[in-house]
């Protein structure tokens, strides 16, 4: 036997966002996102798809909440649609769309489940991406408002609050490598954006202190850790860059007041350098009360000329893989939690998203993804090792309660421990979802059972 236990107070929860889950893309008002437009632009989503219908969990969330109250969870974490609330970005406030989130956050207090609210998970309103998107300061005024609206709406309800959620893809994956919406290829830009978005994670935290709204506030950054291919000084640097355009990128200004140096010269190099005007680290740079991780995968990393970016090929010594094809890697997870809390202290960290990719189907009435039972087992132990290291963890949220519309792959990804039927929408409780549901009430899980 091998039993990795938990702390009695540890919070357990799942994960999703609104435009993977929700569909009802144009009821009550909504207004059009980016990624409403770059799903439905030829050749930039998998087979065509888009996520008007998604889960229907707009129409089904009572269904749902029901299957996480019986998951046992004590936190869900949910993202809302920015063009839900405000269609046009800014102005008038959509009602219907308000009165949306007031339901469903009652319905989870109603069932015991503690709301943790991401503010942005990616659903630019399409009419302040018009404008200029993230590029124009004038959408960080934007989202504080919007931010703002939400805290003074839902004060006393929502405890819990993440701003901005991944901010390596809304910069560097959507406006520099193109994968997301809305789809650009330009490095100055997605450093820009970059920039700005810690502003905006710092106006929001700004307008949340100064209201004195009850509770918590932070960010999710995703991470991934790049572990050198040998020892030579080139293959750790490396792999400090590579590592280092996730967390210190984004680590450093929230933590610090400024950016790491290594990687602004490294980006100058390139002829790229950070917009910062007078007052802007002071506003990134505040206290926040928690900050959430997501993590999925990492690599064995070397030095290579004119590979990527960052000079850093991922070498693949045989790791098993997810069906997305990435690397599983659970000493990673390990690690960057170690490295965060030898970086910049003990803040409490809620691992806001971590979970795998296996396309397992339903048979019989039952899904047996034993692979991803595998993959949590992995790395909760790796978690558990970071929290007996020190690293102050206060709650784990698996990604994703539902299969839903994976982004760029469509729906042809399935990271949930729910599997959805995208035909019916109906949902079969897979084998991992047994197997968390019980973790969860003991508070322990036996590595080799």
């Amino acid at each position: 036997m091998a039993i990795i236990e938990f702390p009695k107070d540890m919070k357990w929860g799942a994960a999703t966002a609104a435009y993977q889950i929700e569909g009802a893309s144009t009821k009550d008002g909504r207004g059009l996102s980016i990624w409403d437009t770059f799903a439905k632009t030829p050749g930039k989503v998998l087979n065509g798809d888009n996520g008007d219908v998604a889960c229907d969990s707009y129409h089904r969330y009572k269904e749902d909440i029901a299957l996480m109250k019986e998951l046992g969870i004590d936190t869900y974490r949910f993202s809302v649609s920015w063009p839900r609330i405000f269609p046009a970005g800014t102005g008038e406030v959509n009602q219907k769309g308000l009165q949306y989130y007031h339901d469903f956050v009652d319905e989870l207090l109603a069932n015991g489940i503690e709301p943790m609210c991401t503010l942005y998970h990616w659903d630019l309103p399409q009419a302040l991406q018009d404008k200029g998107g993230w590029e124009n300061r004038e959408v960080i005024e934007a989202f504080a408002d919007y931010s703002e609206l939400m805290f003074k709406e839902f004060n006393g309800k929502i405890k819990k609050w993440i701003t901005i959620n991944e901010p390596w893809c809304v910069s560097f994956l959507s406006n520099f490598i193109g994968l997301h919406a809305p789809g650009f290829q330009n490095l100055q830009l997605a450093t820009t954006i970059s920039h700005h978005l810690l502003l905006a994670h710092g106006k929001a935290v700004s307008r949340f202190r100064d209201g004195g709204y009850e509770g918590e506030i932070g960010y999710a950054p995703n991470t991934e850790w790049n572990e050198p291919f040998s020892s030579k000084q080139e293959d750790i640097d490396a792999c400090n860059r590579a590592t280092g355009w996730f967390v210190e990128w984004f680590f450093d200004p929230v933590f610090k007041g400024s950016y790491p140096q290594f990687m602004v010269e490294w980006f100058e190099k390139k002829d790229v350098t950070v917009p910062i005007q007078d007052g802007d680290m002071a506003i990134i740079n505040q206290e926040i009360d928690i900050v959430g991780i997501n993590y999925y995968t990492g690599s064995v990393t070397r030095y290579k000329e004119n590979d990527g970016l960052l000079d850093a090929e991922k070498v693949d010594i045989g790791y098993e893989k997810t069906d997305f094809d990435w690397n599983i890697y659970p000493e990673g997870f390990y690690k960057v939690l170690t490295k965060i809390n030898d970086l910049y202290g003990s803040v409490p960290i809620y691992i806001t998203e971590n979970g795998a990719c296996y396309n397992d189907g339903v048979e019989n009435g039952r899904v047996k993804d034993q692979r991803r039972i595998d993959y949590l087992k992995q790395h909760l132990t790796s978690l558990k090792r970071a929290m007996d290291s020190g690293v102050n963890i206060k709650g784990y949220l698996t990604w994703s309660l539902l299969d839903n519309f994976e982004w760029a792959e469509g729906y042809d990804k399935r990271f949930g421990i729910i599997h959805v039927d995208f035909n019916t929408l109906e949902r079969t409780k897979k084998d991992s979802y047994y197997w968390y549901k019980q973790t969860i009430k003991n508070g322990w899980f036996d590595m080799f059972y």
